[in-house]
């Protein structure tokens, strides 16, 4: 990882981070939805806002307009930020147990990301704000593994389609 040289560079590589998630989220739930799964749409959804939190919280601080284009710095993350949620471990049988999963996984990433950029920076200023990311981040985790209490594992059948789509050639 090569970390950010300058405290405007972290932030803005932070903004770009909270909205690749909120595209993500949104995306997940749009997915989930054509699948009629709403109830892990409306998770998505909800994770979707709160990432959007952040991005205002960034906007506001930094004095940046919400039309700020921030070009991603090589070396930072490839090929998407860590806590976007890989689409190809969607299933359109998902129960909310699963979206909480990927979403766990996701926020867990970026404590890692932010605990690794604050352990190499030399820039005092960036080792701060991204000790403070990271808690928020943890505060995510800590969210998202409170929703996981409130929803039941699914069986080992979770995936079994009734109604499976039939092609003909």
């Amino acid at each position: 990882m090569t970390a950010p040289k300058t405290y405007e560079e972290l932030m803005a590589q932070a903004l770009e981070m909270e909205r690749e998630a909120v595209a993500r989220y949104e995306e997940l739930a749009d997915m989930m939805e054509v699948h009629n799964n709403t109830e892990v749409a409306a998770l998505f959804r909800r994770m979707a806002e709160v990432e959007g939190h952040h991005v205002d919280q960034i906007l506001a601080e930094m004095g940046w307009a919400e039309e700020t284009v921030t070009p991603r710095h090589p070396g930072v993350w490839t090929p998407e930020a860590p806590e976007t949620v890989p689409l190809d471990e969607m299933h359109y049988l998902m129960h909310p147990w699963h979206a909480l999963q990927l979403a766990l996984a996701a926020e867990e990433r970026a404590v890692a990301f932010f605990d690794a950029l604050a352990r190499t920076t030399q820039i005092d200023s960036i080792r701060k704000a991204a000790l403070e990311m990271r808690e928020e981040e943890v505060e995510h985790v800590a969210l998202v593994k409170q929703w996981m209490e409130k929803v039941g594992k699914p069986g080992p059948d979770w995936a079994a389609d009734p109604d499976p789509a039939r092609y003909v050639d």
